[in-house]
């Protein structure tokens, strides 16, 4: 059984989201405040984080950032009133693994929390598979990636999704199929979550390089190739 601990001082709205994910199978602990949030966290263990971003004590955002210090891997939902793009990019480069801006309805809720949670099983990996593109290497066993032999850190998101760029061999990869094999989910129109995280490989894997690897193909999606 799924166990979620949610950050949210709304009191009516902690209530009733605890009943939603009670009707689907899911336990859910509730805290009011960001350091009781981490209190709690000494309590029991858990498959899903989903916190408001406005709460007494630690915000939401906070609380993301320190989970991320010691936890890449349980997914983290972010619950929240504010929807401005500044609030989410900074939520996303925090570690959150997805946004939802209340109100919300509540089929894109429970769709999101699976999909969240279907990615966060990882399945069986190739031992010692490794993808290369230039100086760039993607350890599939280890989850680990490498430029110039430097190692490079990234999010559980980042990393899922510039291996299936790297994976399409040098094809473009359209956003709907990023979407569907990163995220689980189509995404709204208009969205810009994947031109965010396509802006974050870009500031780990190509700055500072002179060859470019990650490319747009306006009105196609995206690649991974050493341009020649």
């Amino acid at each position: 059984m799924t166990n979620v601990l949610l950050l949210e001082d709304d009191f009516t709205m902690a209530n009733e989201l605890k009943r939603l994910f009670a009707s689907h199978g899911m336990t859910c602990d509730v805290v009011y405040d960001g350091v009781v949030f981490f209190k709690q966290l000494q309590a029991s263990s858990y498959q899903l984080y989903v916190l408001d971003i406005n709460v007494p004590s630690m915000s939401g955002i906070e609380v993301c950032k320190k989970i991320r210090e010691t936890d890449s891997a349980t997914p983290i939902l972010m619950l929240t009133a504010y929807s401005a793009v500044e609030d989410k990019v900074e939520a996303l480069e925090y570690g959150a693994d997805d946004y939802l801006v209340k109100p919300f309805q509540i089929e894109e809720l429970l769709a999101r929390i699976k999909a969240l949670l279907r990615r966060s099983v990882s399945p069986q990996k190739t031992p010692d598979s490794l993808l290369k593109v230039a100086d760039l290497e993607i350890s599939v066993d280890e989850m680990k990636v490498w430029r110039a032999k430097k190692e490079i850190v990234l999010t559980p998101k980042e990393y899922r999704l510039l291996e299936l760029l790297a994976n399409a061999r040098g094809r473009v990869v359209s956003k709907q199929a990023i979407a569907e094999q990163v995220w689980d989910i189509n995404f709204e129109t208009g969205t810009n979550t994947i031109e965010v995280y396509i802006n974050f490989l870009r500031n780990k894997v190509d700055k500072g390089f002179d060859s470019k690897l990650i490319h747009t193909r306006p009105g196609f999606g995206y690649y991974l190739k050493e341009e020649e």
